[in-house]
């Protein structure tokens, strides 16, 4: 196992250089730069100052080198451990990500919690009550949660219970004077409800449907008759042999998983003013922030390659049968 490992990180190597690469590629050639927006932002000055501060902007950030060289400079930092600096904040890209990861996380990593507890049940039941009522409420739910946006379904909940019936806050984190204690962890927990929701629901579909066609594909195979053919317990060949084969395709989810904990929900984080590093990462998009946005879509391919990785792995945890060449 330890050299199938060892390859498997060899090869990734390979695929964060090609995915660096192409995203570098792509941030430089939008239409628009950061430099450019700096600029358009101080319209009213003089057109003279207006060059220097141009000049010396394009100096400072490198963004007037040609492609490869500006990329050259990029992985050479890299090699050292530095992601640079954030053209918005100044501060170092590596810190600016560390700051907001824990909430996106906490977020997140609750809602995935709570989504998981709820969707696969739900899948499960589906498939054993095929074409009742529990199967048709189920199957509305999974079109509900793949068919609404997700900026639609997060402005729904905010115009409803928080600005018209006030049940929760509409926007931020915690409520202005809870700095300590249990009022401060209330608060904060009491202005995260509508965005666990909103990530949960239109999150569950999808985990529903693929555990629903899991299980009515295992349902229908050979051993599961023969077990019906013994005489064991309904629950008993579904919980025991039916559930555990079930989770084998599940695991493939874990791969987008892990790289989902950290990346934040940028549009729900934004609608509710949550200052995670899905809203940071939507601004630096916005801004064209070159060095944050490289730092923050490498740390998310990091991720997934690991996701991919640890996917594979949990492959023997859950099927004995399957062993790594």
């Amino acid at each position: 196992m330890l050299k199938y490992i060892l390859k498997r990180l060899g090869l990734s190597i390979i695929i964060l250089l090609g995915v660096s690469i192409i995203v570098y590629t792509l941030v430089r050639c939008m239409p628009f730069d950061y430099v450019e927006q700096e600029i358009a932002k101080r319209g009213g000055q003089n057109k003279a100052i207006l060059q220097e501060t141009m000049e010396a902007l394009y100096k400072t950030t490198g963004l007037k080198d040609p492609i490869i060289v500006g990329y050259g400079k990029w992985l050479w930092n890299l090699c050292r451990l530095d992601l640079g600096k954030s053209y918005t904040s100044g501060d170092d890209v590596i810190n600016v990500i560390a700051d907001h990861m824990g909430t996106s996380f906490a977020i997140a990593f609750f809602a995935m919690i709570f989504e998981y507890l709820i969707a696969i049940p739900l899948g499960v039941t589906a498939a054993t009550h095929q074409y009742s009522i529990r199967d048709y409420v189920v199957t509305i739910l999974v079109v509900i949660g793949l068919s609404l946006p997700s900026f639609f379904f997060a402005r729904l909940l905010q115009g409803l219970f928080a600005a018209n019936l006030g049940w929760f806050p509409v926007q931020g984190m915690v409520t202005t004077g809870y700095e300590t204690g249990f009022e401060w962890l209330g608060s904060i927990l009491w202005h995260m409800v509508l965005p666990m929701v909103s990530i949960i629901v239109l999150g569950i579909g999808g985990t529903m449907r693929y555990t629903r066609t899991n299980m009515l594909e295992v349902l229908n195979s050979d051993y599961i008759r023969t077990a019906r053919a013994k005489g064991l317990g309904e629950g008993k060949v579904i919980y025991k042999h039916a559930f555990r084969n079930t989770m084998i395709p599940i695991v493939t989810m874990l791969a987008g998983v892990l790289p989902g904990l950290f990346s934040g929900s940028m549009i729900t984080e934004e609608i509710f003013g949550i200052d995670g590093i899905g809203r940071i990462a939507l601004r630096a998009t916005t801004n064209v922030d070159v060095p944050f946005i490289m730092g923050y879509n490498m740390f998310l391919a990091f991720l997934s390659v690991i996701g991919v990785l640890l996917s594979d792995l949990m492959y023997m945890v859950v099927d004995p049968r399957v062993k790594l060449a």
